[in-house]
């Protein structure tokens, strides 16, 4: 760790050009020479993160000439408050006990999230906020850096980064969202910008709210929310955020800042106690995510806002500038060279910057999705907003409030001592003892698709392992319907009799296990190798042709152009669902599941990608379901009616032009009204040049919007890994029943270990007999946390 007693009195860095002055200069006759380690440094933008780097660097090192630009005056800012995690304030603590006492006598600190919605407050407790003025955070880092001998240069723009860059060692450019650094080197920054479609306004209140608060506003117009927050003991900020189109309704974009301040104040009129609002040079905006693909260019560095965003609603900006700041000087201090700190840098704030931003996304859009929950209960919804960007969990919010993660419980139907997701649930005439289910996923170990001993030990591993439902790979109805040359089918007596001895297994050995079947064909996926010879790959040999919708190969160049289907194709398909159906009837399935995803041959139906006819099957979305919804109504047919049957879909193609989360909620509507009970809601894998948004449960909302829109039943899939996500995704509404599959392959006891996890023994997760000696989890060792990322005397 770096440790550095402070600079003696009088030490300071050499004005480089004429201007206004905030520190002493020193002589500049003896000036050393450039070292390994950077001496002269420019810090563009004098906000939080760009401030606090100068005090760490100048800090670790008080030969350095270290100056700051910023255009504005010292006492403008154009925000109010600032919220700090106490993990923030930690690394504060050991890198600057000054600047961490400043901020200590300054906050103002809570523990309350209140929830205003539809005439009622809920009160969740526990929560840690620690807040101050955005101008007092200035003043404090400002005079750290004057007593440390920084030279801050107010009212004068920074000269361009390229320029401090051939006299400087180190330009750190700190100059926000709209960094012109970063867009004057986007070549190698190559960042993308998004805008969001909510627009939010920055406003303050003369009074101290006594907790953060969220305020729910149905009007007219539509859906406007309040964020609330004091930051010091007569002040609180507010943001007011609607939809775009809500926005333009209620005549916001035709309202100055006075008359948008007013507005907002009668709207809110209530929770803010007919007080008014006042701004700073507020304006309406719509939210901005930076990413960068490289955060520095030779010399030059971006922190904090120029390199990454995330939304308000998790109130991360300052930290993480603060955190880069942290970073950096560390990373500058550690390694032998300037190259290798900022390589080192990148490496280790881009995962955090990363994760946070998966965070802040999630957070985003569930606001820009409010109105699909407005709707819920009331403790559901409250729990619904206070987990929405999945860092607080079901388990982290019961440590902070067990008082109201019990009401929430009870609310949602968990008997005493029961998780969520060990509550049954019914789907038509079966009722499953858990909500959890095991993923259909394909095993490509099938001979002539014949499921063998190893479908039998896999399925029959999963189903003792305690899941409600376990799901088969995708059974294909016909040979040609097979992706590779192991995948299993039931397009056979043989085959029927063969999945027979799996569901006798399941139900004689884990009784009050379902086991349901997946159909479906591969349309021009088909005819690949298996997944560990080259996933979707055309075999070297024996390649059977493929059909689709259209003849367009999955890649270009690389996979057979399939066949399009003409009217008797089309029947010959539907006769052949239609017989597997029969045929996983007398196997003893107790679901049947129709695979319409993930570019299939009926996912190749419903995707405007993949289907450019021009007839009755083709073109609108009403004509793209046609076929989709013949094949359902052929499978229910001669499915039994007491059993349940469900639909996987792709609700997003991940690609521009394909299926939209919009068209998602119709085709779930659409098999709904045909008898669907409920959608397994999945994501991609249509198109080969799909550029997914993965991260945790990253497909979750997709399942939460069909569920809100829909009015349907629906399983979600997709990063699902803990128990504590899955009673996270049950309790808040976003899923009826939760699929996951690398989990049962690392661990086919999954369920049983999550009931032992959460100290649950009853009825959803009973234990076979045999297993019973190992309900309890073993012992481990003790692991140490780490020690402060960075030490300075």
């Amino acid at each position: 760790m770096a440790a550095l007693t402070p600079p003696p009195a009088g030490s300071a860095a050499t004005p480089h050009e004429a201007g206004p002055d905030r520190g002493p200069a020193p002589d500049t006759s003896a000036r050393p020479a450039r070292k390994a380690r950077p001496l002269r440094i420019a810090v563009i933008g004098g906000g939080p993160g760009g401030l606090y780097a100068a005090v760490l660097l100048k800090r670790l090192d008080p030969a350095r000439e270290i100056t700051v630009w910023e255009r504005n005056a010292p006492d403008d800012t154009f925000g109010f408050g600032v919220v700090l995690s106490d993990e923030t304030l930690g690394g504060i603590e050991h890198a600057d006990p000054t600047v961490h006492r400043c901020l200590q006598r300054e906050f103002v600190r809570w523990d309350d999230i209140d929830i205003g919605h539809r005439g009622q407050t809920l009160t969740s407790g526990g929560h840690g906020f620690a807040a101050l003025g955005r101008r007092r955070l200035l003043e404090i880092l400002h005079e750290r850096c004057e007593s440390l001998g920084v030279r801050l240069r107010f009212c004068t723009p920074a000269p361009p980064a390229a320029q401090l860059a051939a006299d400087h060692d180190l330009v750190i450019a700190a100059d926000g969202v709209h960094s012109a650094t970063r867009a004057a080197h986007a070549d190698v920054f190559a960042p993308h910008l998004t805008t969001h479609r909510c627009r939010y306004i920055w406003l303050a209140a003369d009074f101290a709210f006594d907790s953060f608060r969220f305020e729910i506003a149905e009007t007219e117009h539509g859906v406007m929310q309040l964020h609330g927050y004091p930051f010091a003991a007569d002040a609180s900020t507010v943001i007011v955020e609607m939809r775009e189109e809500v926005w333009r309704a209620a005549g916001f974009d035709t309202c100055d800042e006075q008359q948008s301040t007013e507005r907002c104040a009668k709207v809110f009129a209530e929770v803010l106690g007919g007080r008014p609002l006042r701004g700073n040079s507020s304006a309406w905006t719509a939210f901005r995510t930076v990413v960068n693909e490289r955060w520095s260019h030779g010399n030059i560095v971006l922190l904090g806002d120029a390199a990454h965003t995330a939304h308000f609603s998790i109130g991360s900006g300052t930290k993480l500038a603060v955190e880069d700041a942290l970073a950096l000087a560390a990373c500058v201090e550690e390694q032998p060279d300037l190259p290798a700190a900022l390589a080192a840098y990148e490496s280790e704030r881009r995962p955090v910057v990363e994760s946070t931003q998966r965070a802040a996304a999630a957070s985003l859009r569930w606001f820009e999705e409010l109105a699909v929950h407005t709707d819920q209960p009331p403790r559901q919804f409250a729990f619904n907003l206070l987990t929405r960007s999945r860092r607080v969990t079901h388990d982290n919010l019961r440590l902070r409030d067990a008082a109201f993660t019990d009401a929430v419980e009870r609310d949602f139907g968990c008997p005493p001592g029961t998780p969520p997701m060990f509550t049954p649930f019914r789907l038509r005439g079966l009722t499953l003892r858990n909500r959890v289910v095991v993923s259909p996923m394909d095993m490509y170990v099938g001979e002539d698709g014949m499921p063998g001993d190893f479908h039998l030990v896999h399925l029959g591993a999963r189903a003792l392992g305690g899941a409600g439902l376990v799901m088969t790979e995708m059974v294909c109805v016909s040979p040609e319907g097979r992706i590779t040359p192991g995948c299993t089918g039931l397009y056979t007596a043989e085959q029927a009799a063969a999945w027979r001895r799996v569901t006798d297994f399941v139900h004689h050995h884990a009784p009050g296990t379902a086991i349901g079947v997946q159909l479906g064909h591969s349309g021009r996926k088909g005819s690949t190798r298996v997944m560990w010879e080259g996933i979707d790959q055309p075999l070297e040999t024996g390649n059977w042709p493929v059909s689709a919708a259209s003849p367009l190969p999955y890649r270009p160049g690389v996979n057979q152009v399939p066949h399009a289907l003409d009217r008797t194709g089309l029947a010959e398909i539907r006769q052949q669902f239609a017989a597997a159906a029969r045929r996983a009837a007398r196997s003893g399935f107790d679901l049947l599941e129709l695979h319409c995803a993930h570019g299939y041959l009926l996912s190749g139906f419903l995707s405007p990608l993949t289907n450019r006819r021009h007839d009755a099957y083709g073109g609108s979305l009403e004509n793209r379901l046609r076929f989709p919804l013949e094949v359902f109504d052929a499978v229910r047919e001669h499915w039994p009616e007491d059993r349940p049957m469900t639909v996987r879909i792709s609700a997003t193609d991940w690609a521009d032009g394909g299926t939209t989360a919009e068209d998602a909620v119709a085709v779930a509507r659409a098999f709904a009204a045909h008898g669907a009970d409920a959608i397994d809601v999945s994501t991609g894998q249509v198109v080969a040049d799909e550029r997914p948004e993965y991260g945790r449960s990253y497909q979750t909302p997709y399942a939460d919007r069909i569920r809100g829109e829909a009015h349907i039943p629906v399983i979600a899939v997709g990063a699902i890994s803990s128990w504590d996500d899955v009673n996270s995704i049950l309790l808040a509404g976003r899923a009826d029943l939760c699929a996951l599959a690398r989990p049962h392959l690392y661990d086919p006891n999954w369920t049983l270990h999550a009931a032992a996890d959460q100290n649950y023994t009853g009825d959803g997760a009973p234990w076979p007999l045999p297993y019973r000696a190992g309900s309890r989890k073993p012992p481990t060792g003790r692991t140490d946390a780490p020690k402060p990322r960075l030490t300075l005397g």
